[in-house]
């Protein structure tokens, strides 16, 4: 088992790319080494992640779930929905690097609901609200803004694309699906589908896309 008071992320290939490609201060840096070897301390009793090895947790997942910073202008966001949180990814990485915008954890596990609340406490991010609702309820029950819904591993897209229904209070927001690079949308999928942008973690091509009502009201290709 990981020991949270030994282990040093310096000698992981991945974190020191981590920390120079995101420019990462030295706050951020003590909240996500907290979270990187207590999700690993964790894992047997939540089962959090299938990924054991800290070079692979520091590509496959927090690599992985900032990569929204560069190819997303977050500047601007205030709220943020993660559906289908499990360990934390993306949200409490990315809560980490943008402590401006509220994250809402949607999770129906109630095993990783302790541990995501146990994390938002651990790390002191007051920018966390963790939510056990389903995905439809959440929707139907959940009243206040959300600027960005975000998925990874989780849902469907055909399922996501719910916010976009006539009658949901979030039609006008944005969602982000992270896909692996074979992913080929459907045809409904396609009518929201603004675009996606490839990026790598290691040798792997993945794509983020990028889904927005202005897509399908319109003749041609929309800014987001």
């Amino acid at each position: 088992m990981v020991k949270l008071q030994n282990y040093n992320l310096s000698d992981v290939p991945a974190w020191r790319d981590l920390v120079t490609n995101y420019q990462i201060d030295l706050e951020q840096q003590k909240k996500l080494q907290h979270y990187a070897v207590r999700l690993l301390e964790e894992n047997e009793k939540y089962n959090l992640t299938a990924i054991l090895d800290m070079q692979e947790v520091m590509q496959d997942h927090f690599y992985d779930s900032l990569s929204l910073i560069k190819l997303y202008d977050l500047k601007n966001i205030k709220a943020a929905v993660d559906v289908g949180s499990g360990g934390g990814f993306p949200g409490i990485p990315l809560a980490i690097m943008c402590p401006h915008i509220t994250f809402n954890l949607v999770e129906v596990n109630l095993k990783k609901v302790n541990f995501l609340e146990m994390m938002a406490k651990e790390l002191e991010l007051e920018n966390i609200i963790v939510h056990t609702y389903d995905w439809r309820t959440f929707l139907r029950k959940f009243e206040k803004p959300v600027d960005l819904f975000i998925a990874r591993a989780s849902l469907q897209v055909d399922e996501l694309l719910r916010i976009f229904k006539p009658s949901s209070k979030y039609k006008n927001s944005v969602f982000v699906y992270w896909a692996s690079k074979k992913w080929v949308p459907n045809q409904e999928e396609k009518e929201y589908l603004a675009k996606c942008s490839s990026y790598l973690v290691g040798e792997k091509e993945r794509q983020l896309c990028f889904f927005s009502m202005n897509k399908k009201n319109s003749d041609g290709n929309s800014e987001i």
